[in-house]
């Protein structure tokens, strides 16, 4: 099958040109999800369940307090953390590569007014979206869950800030994934950053237990490297305000720093993946 061959523009850098039009295509990819939202909602709301009866309430049984608290009550902001990550992640690998692919879906777009800077953009807010859908659900069955626990699994009013961190965290990891779906050849190949990108920092980014257990170096590259570890933080602060101390930084230095660094993150790999898409779609 043929790569698709979109308008024929310099392949050059540059700051994306947006206007409102990107909104249409999240509007497109909105409709879609709601005609087959039976298909959509019930993984991601089963999903954080089997993960809390398994280790909140199963393994949780078996360790002692963390930071003070149950393991249960330490998991569970990393649960929500992780439905940002998986939601909007492979909503804009495998979803946005089929889309492009073989549905050609994006060739009819840009056929109207609508240009392949605001089709990427589009995706990348849907993908953002789909964060702040799936963290939402997350968060309600955590709180749910918290009426069966010792004590209520979220102690803060700064959770009302859950949204806003999903969609930003959605849209960090949906520029990120996106830069991978840029260089894909096949569907085959996201099986790389599933495994060498998402496993690892399913497990070492402070969600099932704390960085502190880790090497220092290890920490290090945690903290500075792997974009979970901040979404954790930022998380954790708003359901718990548990933020555990690393590498000699106080959780009130964490904080702020884990929000500049996602901040600036995003940023960087949302225009870089709007170009490196716009190099693909029009070389």
């Amino acid at each position: 099958m043929s790569e698709p061959k979109l308008r024929k523009s310099p392949a050059k850098f540059t700051i994306p040109k947006l206007t409102y039009r990107s909104w249409k295509v999240w509007r497109r990819n909105s409709d879609v999800f709601m005609k087959t939202i039976t298909v959509n909602f019930l993984p991601s709301l089963l999903e954080p369940i089997l993960y809390l009866l398994a280790f909140g309430f199963g393994l949780g049984g078996f360790i002692p307090n963390i930071n003070g608290q149950p393991y249960i009550n330490f998991i569970a902001p990393a649960l929500i953390a992780i439905a940002m990550m998986n939601g909007s992640f492979f909503e804009c690998t495998f979803g946005s590569f089929v889309r492009m692919y073989f549905q050609k879906t994006f060739d009819a777009i840009v056929a109207t007014p609508v240009s392949v800077e605001e089709v990427v953009a589009g995706e990348l807010l849907w993908g953002a979206t789909r964060a702040t859908i799936n963290a939402s659900l997350v968060l309600i069955v955590v709180g749910i869950s918290g009426l069966f626990t010792s004590q209520p699994l979220i102690t803060s009013p700064l959770v009302l800030f859950i949204p806003l961190i999903s969609f930003f965290g959605g849209l960090m990891f949906s520029s990120i994934a996106m830069c991978f779906t840029a260089a894909a050849p096949n569907i085959d190949f996201f099986n790389y950053p599933s495994f060498l990108f998402l496993t690892p920092m399913f497990f070492l980014c402070g969600t099932f237990f704390p960085l502190t257990s880790l090497p220092v170096g290890a920490q290090a590259i945690a903290t500075s490297v792997l974009p979970l570890t901040h979404i954790v933080n930022l998380t954790r602060e708003a359901v718990t305000t548990r933020v555990e101390p690393i590498l000699g930084l106080s959780p009130q230095q964490l904080v702020p720093l884990s929000f500049v660094w996602v901040v600036l993150v995003t940023i960087f790999f949302f225009i870089l993946s709007i170009n490196l898409m716009k190099k693909r779609l029009t070389s």
